[in-house]
């Protein structure tokens, strides 16, 4: 083969290289300044990947604001309350809002409710959580410890979940988790979007339980207020 031909034929390839690299390189995790947890009674962690690449919960803040939690991230990070444990039926929900929708990114990130969080911060953790974009989709995952999913790769989209008008447009869902009659449930904005026999999710390499620590999940390269935290025994 013709040299020629051989550097043209290799072209898109190089191309397309250096535009996944350019890709990640924009979407790498930020470093929030004066980071950490500012906020009496909640600890929290970052992703595996996040801490395998030497980034620590001191790298997105988490601050009380009265009775509501202003996030900014930083790596993709898990709040969760160290003195409360839920067991049985119950229920968390919050609103979530995000003042200027993609302020920190070129694409959306999502936030949302955690439920069944054991052994928190640990190697061995699990948890599960339901998140909302502000494009309309979600997302049902979890940590046990590996990742796992439970409505797919990409998540799914619904009409209930909020779109926002535009960028740097504001943005509101309101998200609840819970664990009822051997169901989980997610509901956005009123609606269940999505739920699962306890059985799917309570399983080998997923939950240890459904019973354990609540808190919020957040996304990389996020900014966004949460709300009207509430839990609701059944």
């Amino acid at each position: 083969m013709h040299s020629s031909l051989r550097a043209f034929l290799a072209a898109p390839a190089i191309l397309l290289a250096v535009g996944v690299n350019a890709a990640a390189a924009q979407d790498a995790d930020r470093v929030v300044a004066s980071g950490g947890i500012f906020a009496p009674g909640w600890a929290g962690a970052v992703d595996p990947r996040a801490a395998a690449n030497g980034q620590t919960i001191e790298h997105a803040s988490f601050a009380a604001e009265g009775d509501a939690f202003h996030i900014t991230t930083g790596p993709a990070a898990t709040y969760w309350k160290t003195d409360e444990r839920l067991t049985g039926d119950y229920t968390v929900s919050a609103t979530f809002t995000e003042p200027e929708y993609m302020n920190l990114n070129d694409h959306p990130h999502p936030y949302g409710i955690v439920i069944a969080g054991n052994d928190m911060g640990t190697d061995g953790q699990s948890y599960l959580y339901c998140a909302a974009y502000g494009n309309g989709r979600f997302i049902v995952r979890g940590f046990g410890p590996e990742p796992f999913r439970l409505n797919g790769r990409r998540g799914g989209t619904h009409e209930a979940v909020n779109r926002a008008p535009g960028r740097n447009q504001p943005v509101t869902q309101e998200i609840a988790m819970s664990v009822r009659d051997g169901t989980i449930s997610c509901t956005i904005n009123g609606t269940v979007v999505a739920s699962y026999p306890v059985s799917e999710a309570v399983a080998e390499g997923r939950l240890a339980s459904t019973d354990g620590t609540y808190g919020i999940r957040a996304a990389h390269n996020t900014e966004f207020i949460a709300s009207n935290l509430t839990v609701t025994r059944h």
